[in-house]
């Protein structure tokens, strides 16, 4: 690949700037989106949400710097999971001590896998079914709360109005995918949200209202309000558990991503090193009382983009959001985007994930073609994820309330059956 700057190449400090921002633009929309979407489960009170996204931007910044610097060293943005969403999803009737206790020895875990050298026996238990699975649940078991956030029932507009436009802003997507390349297609969450944000309060202005982020200081030390209380559940700490494996493999596909893209030196020191910072990271992000950061696997694109594989670019990116982190008036004011805004970006963005669990388990099959085994073990495993996603709430509370954050949890019963058929049941010679 025809490359303007390489790995280790220094970008002159104006370009690096013009770069930086355009990875911190990227990671701050999807801060925004998962920030919005937890902290709306955690808080009623914005200006609490408010501090939940300061802490991501801050612990997102600091992650970055870290991996630039000390970790994979590769042209890699890290932010929050989408996976762990489900763990806070399925642990939310225990608390945010218990929940955010687990996803500290969720990151431990993670830790100890990749120093100690045992994640490369646990990495074979992830075959390209499983990895199928993991990657599509990821996406099936956030239905319900994507649906939720389409169909805003919580403001002034009803809740019917919500869906058509999410629907609409989706389809409007696809098409500008379809219709750009390049650097705009990379950045197509972005404008989405600013486009959908100011189109939605054009149509519905009375859903806005400004006012109340002017009483926001200008600068918060948001370190204050650090109180995490030690809380374990071994219910919650299984579902973490699950959540952190599935997290490290779409860390160690990353990774491996922008290794092969860039025929980087050094792929399983790089591997190594990577991981263990995430999972440090994951332990910083319980204390701190938010979901761990993970490495996106959309880098590729954006080095091909912009030709530009310079891992120092990304230390501007890294600046800009530490920045951000200490002025909750910036954080609030970016993170004034509608729930139905959200759940339209979410849904395109889980699509993706599909699209990705599909081509791996079609590139597994290679000239043998796709086996009927591998079809089952996808599609039953999916479909009994999805129907425990969908449970009513009055199956749900018949449950043992120690045994709900497992019972209740479609990823953890996907993931599970995706084991039992792939290693016991079709278990290959």
């Amino acid at each position: 690949m025809d490359l303007e700057y390489g790995l280790d190449q220094k970008v002159p400090l104006f370009k690096s700037i013009l770069l930086g921002l355009q990875w911190a633009a990227l990671l701050v929309s999807v801060i925004i989106i998962l920030g919005n979407v937890i902290g709306a489960l955690h808080f009623e009170m914005q200006a609490e949400r408010i501090i939940y996204l300061q802490k991501l931007f801050f612990l997102s910044g600091a992650v970055i710097f870290s991996q630039v610097l000390w970790g994979h060293r590769l042209p890699l943005v890290s932010g929050p999971s989408a996976v762990l969403l489900i763990g806070v999803i399925s642990g939310q009737d225990s608390g945010m001590s218990t929940i955010y206790t687990s996803v500290m020895l969720g990151g431990l875990f993670i830790f100890v896998l990749s120093v100690s050298g045992l994640f490369g026996y646990m990495e074979r238990l992830f075959t390209p079914s499983v990895v199928a699975v993991v990657l599509m649940l990821i996406t099936f078991t956030l239905a319900p709360t994507i649906r939720n956030l389409m169909a805003d029932a919580k403001g002034n507009v009803e809740p019917l109005y919500n869906l058509f436009f999410s629907i609409a802003l989706i389809f409007l997507m696809f098409l500008f995918y379809r219709l750009l390349s390049g650097i705009g297609r990379s950045t197509l969450l972005i404008w989405a949200m600013i486009a959908g944000s100011l189109f939605y309060h054009f149509v519905f202005p009375a859903n806005l209202n400004p006012e109340q982020y002017s009483t926001l200081p200008w600068l918060s030390g948001f370190f204050q309000q650090m109180n995490l209380h030690l809380s374990v559940q071994p219910s919650v700490l299984v579902s973490f558990i699950f959540c952190s494996l599935a997290l490290s493999i779409n860390d160690l596909g990353s990774i491996q991503s922008v290794n092969e893209l860039l025929k980087a030196e050094d792929g399983a020191g790089r591997v190594k090193r990577g991981i263990s910072i995430t999972g440090l990271a994951n332990i910083a992000s319980g204390f701190f009382g938010v979901i761990g950061p993970v490495d996106y696997s959309l880098s590729p694109g954006i080095i091909m983009a912009t030709r530009c594989a310079s891992r120092f670019t990304l230390l501007p990116a890294s600046f800009i959001l530490l920045i951000m982190a200490f002025f909750p008036a910036v954080a609030g004011f970016i993170g004034r985007v509608p729930s139905t805004v959200i759940g339209a970006i979410l849904a395109y963005a889980m699509a993706s994930q599909v699209a990705a669990g599909l081509l791996v388990a079609f590139k597994e099959a290679g000239d043998k073609g796709f086996q009927y085994e591998s079809g089952l073990v996808i599609g039953l495993s999916t479909l009994l994820g999805t129907i425990v996603a969908f449970l009513p709430a009055q199956v749900v509370d018949t449950m043992p309330v120690f045994l709900r954050p497992i019972m209740a949890n479609g990823f953890v019963t996907g993931v599970t059956s995706a084991f039992f058929l792939e290693h016991i049941v079709f278990r290959k010679k």
